[in-house]
This record gives structure tokens, sequence and C-alpha cells, in this order.
């Protein structure tokens, strides 16, 4: 297991901080600039609250202490699963690897900060999607591989 989120999970968590330290020390909040005109921007933001901004008016006490439990209380249960699992599914390690990353990257900006730092932006006419990081990536990312894989994989009897 450990071999697992040495090779999966610590290097996605240290892009996700690295690349969310950038951003942190070379542009002011709300600045930015554009990688793909009418398409993609990096911007400084930053996300008191949970996706989508929800949860931003609590008292920074009570969203870090929720978002701290309920990381760890999250991690805990894929740790479990992990280490408990029967079939040696390198797609299923790789998919809980990619959420724990994120989780644990967005944690360490809330323990630290108070908030997450937000950067990639994309947007296309009007439509923009709000913006997020690297550790959403990873986490997004691993949901929909565990919906793929919960609907692809052949059912053991």
């Amino acid at each position: 297991m450990a071999v697992w989120m040495c090779l999966l999970a610590l290097p996605c968590y240290l892009i996700d901080q690295w690349t969310k330290w950038l951003i942190y020390t070379r542009l002011e909040i709300g600045s930015g600039f554009t990688v793909i005109p009418r398409f993609f921007d990096i911007i400084h933001a930053r996300n008191t609250g949970a996706a989508f901004g929800m949860l931003q008016g609590l008292p920074e006490s009570y969203r870090t202490l929720f978002f701290a439990v309920i990381t760890i209380i999250a991690c805990s249960a894929m740790f479990i699963l992990f280490w408990r699992m029967s079939e040696d599914s390198w797609i299923l390690k790789a998919i809980f690897s990619l959420i724990i990353a994120g989780a644990l990257g967005n944690l360490t900006d809330r323990l630290l900060w108070g908030e997450v730092v937000d950067f990639l932006l994309f947007h296309i006419g009007r439509f923009q999607w709000p913006t997020f990081n690297m550790a959403d990536t990873w986490i997004s990312s691993g949901m929909v591989g565990l919906l793929i894989y919960s609907f692809i994989m052949p059912k053991k009897h």
C-alpha cells in the first residue's frame, strides 16, 4: 500500500502544493495572465468554502474544523478500503491515490492559510467554470475514475 501511495499520491500532492506556492508567492489576489485567449487563464483566487464557494459564510474556525474532520474521515475510509482491497487492481489504487492526494492538498491549504488557493480558470464566451486548482483536478479525476470503474469493471460473484 505504501508503495502505491508514494508512486502516485505523493507526486500529485507535491505538484499541487508547488503550483499553489508559485501562485501564492508570484501573483497578487485577482491578478493573472491569459494562457489561451478566450479559453484558459491563470488567475490568483482564494476560496474559503468548499466546491463552488459553498460554506464561505461560516466562521473560519468552524470551516477549518469541518473540512479537517471531513477530509480525515474520507481519507481514512479510502485508506481502509485500499488496505483491505482483495483484488490487486492498480486502477482502483490509482483512483484512491488521486482522491487522497487532492483531499490532503486542499486540507494543507486550509490548515496553513484558512483558505484554498485556486488559479485555473476555463471559460468559453460568457460561460466560466469556477476557478480551481490541481488538488481539485486530482479529486475530480479520481471521482470520475471511480464512477467509470464501478460501471465498467465486471462484478465478481
